[in-house]
């Protein structure tokens, strides 16, 4: 993980037993950091994996190409969509 010149305001406070302590010094002792610095790039990391994992889309290849040509060459809208589009702008007031 990268310094940044940017002033860091925020704080964690983080309870733990003197084991996983003792853990994260050793890891830390090895990365040739602090804990503080070990712990924020792990957490960082990992909330970046569980983010992705979360807010990627995987298609299969027969679904993609279904979603593609409708990308490309989408259906004129029937009486559902345009149902659907009227209910959403009536809910952002427009």
């Amino acid at each position: 993980m990268a310094e940044t010149a940017e002033t860091k305001h925020e704080r964690v406070h983080l309870r733990l037993d003197a084991r996983s302590k003792r853990k994260l010094e050793r890891a830390a002792a090895y990365e040739e950091t602090t804990v503080s610095r070990f712990v924020l790039h792990s957490s960082v990391a990992a909330a970046e994996r569980v983010i992705e994992a979360r807010e990627r889309i995987v298609l299969p290849a027969t679904d993609w190409d279904a979603f593609h040509d409708a990308l490309l060459d989408p259906p004129a809208p029937n009486a559902a969509l345009r149902r659907a589009a009227r209910r959403y702008r009536e809910r952002l007031g427009g």
